[in-house]
């Protein structure tokens, strides 16, 4: 008896003491809940405050803006129309929390650009995982010493041999195109340039032939592919913002899968080329052969410490180069073509001026880039039209003060949309007309300083844009040089922004030899 009423306590005591746990659980639960939701109330009442002075697009209660971009090929018209209404910037919100101020006029781009604000960890901390902390995504005095070390590896000297390297590649992909051209069908660009820049940039900045044009092997490319979309995917839903959340969904199982695929690649160019430096006697013969490349100058680069990069910080460049230095040109080249096709007039042009400078020779030299300035002015204005980085962000390290008197505080980020900008009826006179002769260097002594920007500007600008105004000097002359391009107009281009500037149902011309 005695034993039984024991048990019966010991149960009703556990079974007490289980329940009052539960019941803290829970009241801690809902405490967080309160301080969190304390915390973003808080936070939305101090954006608003802050952002008084610049009126934007009414937003959603809770979606904000995010609801109006239907990545249905119109996602930059809607922001278009916005610049329109709203000049010079006005905020956008991903949610109810968490904003920034969209930046459409030179002036107030100039006032951004000029300073070394880090990126903004809303977004470019989404591809740590990918790229890793590179130069992209560094900031402060990490940032200025990888900058520092990088730079020399895009030195005249460094990118000459270069070009020969670019037409070798842009000739594997013209030859592919001669089984396509002449026919009824229209020719998807992206995908087939994407694959030349991938194997331009293995050759020159790493020395590796890698033949991922004729092996067609399109993992790398369609993991980048996957690795964009997912970033910018996750950029505009606000629960994703959490990694937790992220890495539980779909989405970021698949998004840790193509990491793994564009890591692997990378991790093979690395450990081949430290194999070579630990065999002096191999790398000696292999520099007798060619100048020192892009991978040389970060695995020897050194500052005046004594001190080079680590094994991650040198995967994370690597990584950050290989997707920037590809993808971002592959999107330059495509719409660059894409326009040749949709302007005829303009293209011809080209052609004659690109036969006359190359005549029977199908590659190219350093000295033809600069022999050729129609179109230059024609790749500029393409660029201009649909810039590759159509939008880049910076989170203020300190107030700033524009032009016109408005300010923002620190912390805030900010967004200068180069698509916008570009476009800018009060800057550019009929904007969406395509005119080459904007860039004569009378009319572009006369515009802003910071009205055309595809590579952002100041110092924080592209490292490598001297690298990609030459591949697509190289790849645009040798295309035109051997085909005649003409739209389909069946399938017009549905501009996505994705990273880089994309078409939702690809880029496609109808090609035929040229005569």
């Amino acid at each position: 008896m005695a034993s039984s009423l024991w048990k019966i306590l010991n149960y009703s005591w556990i079974s007490v003491n289980i329940y009052q746990i539960l019941q803290l659980v829970i009241l801690l639960f809902l405490l967080i809940l309160a301080v969190k939701f304390a915390t973003f109330y808080s936070r939305w009442k101090y954006l608003k405050s802050v952002l008084q002075s610049f009126p934007g697009p009414p937003g959603h209660w809770l979606y904000g803006h995010v609801n109006q971009f239907r990545r249905d090929g119109k996602d930059l018209e809607r922001l278009m129309v916005w610049a329109e209404q709203y000049p010079k910037a006005f905020p956008l919100w991903i949610g109810k929390f968490v904003t920034s101020l969209i930046i459409t006029h030179p002036e107030y781009a100039k006032a951004v650009f000029g300073r070394p604000d880090p990126k903004t960890p809303t977004g470019y901390n989404f591809l740590v995982p990918w790229i890793g902390k590179g130069l992209l995504v560094l900031s402060g005095d990490t940032w200025f010493h990888h900058r520092r070390l990088l730079t020399p590896g895009f030195h005249y000297d460094v990118l000459k041999p270069y070009i020969q390297l670019f037409s070798d590649s842009t000739k594997v992909m013209l030859d592919k195109w001669d089984s396509l051209c002449n026919k009824d069908e229209s020719v998807e660009l992206f995908q087939y340039v994407s694959m030349m820049t991938l194997d331009s940039i293995m050759k020159t900045a790493f020395s590796y032939h890698s033949n991922c044009q004729t092996d067609n092997d399109g993992s790398y490319i369609q993991a980048v592919y996957d690795l964009s979309l997912l970033t910018q995917l996750r950029i505009r839903t606000f629960p994703y913002h959490n990694d937790l959340i992220f890495h539980l969904s779909p989405h970021g199982f698949r998004f840790r899968k193509a990491c793994r695929i564009a890591h692997r690649h990378t991790e093979k160019v690395i450990e081949e080329r430290k194999k070579l430096l630990k065999d002096g006697e191999e790398m000696e013969k292999l520099m007798q052969k060619r100048h020192p490349d892009f991978l040389d100058i970060l695995l020897c680069a050194k500052d005046e410490n004594g001190q080079g990069l680590s094994d991650e910080e040198l995967r994370a460049e690597v990584d950050t180069f290989m997707f920037e230095g590809h993808d971002t040109t592959a999107s330059g080249i495509s719409w660059i073509l894409y326009c040749m096709a949709q302007y005829p007039e303009h293209q011809k042009k080209c052609r004659e001026e690109i036969k006359v400078l190359l005549k029977e020779r199908e590659s190219m030299q350093l000295e033809d880039l600069s022999r050729m300035p129609y179109t230059t002015m024609c790749i500029k204005e393409s660029l201009r039209l649909y810039p590759p980085v159509p939008s880049v962000s910076r989170q203020l390290a300190k107030p700033i003060t524009f032009s016109d008197g408005r300010s923002l505080p620190a912390g805030c980020m900010v967004s200068v949309n180069i698509y916008c900008m570009h476009r800018n009826s009060s800057v550019w006179k009929d904007p969406e007309v395509f005119d080459p002769l904007r860039f004569s260097p009378e009319n572009s002594s006369k515009r802003h300083s910071h009205a055309y920007a595809p590579f952002a500007a100041g110092p924080r600008n592209c490292i490598g844009q001297n690298f990609a105004m030459n591949e697509m000097k190289v790849a645009v002359a040798l295309t035109l040089k051997r085909f005649e391009l003409s739209p389909d107009l069946s399938k017009p281009a549905l501009k996505q922004p994705q990273l880089v500037l994309r078409s939702k149902n690809g880029i496609h011309v109808y090609m035929k030899k040229a005569s």
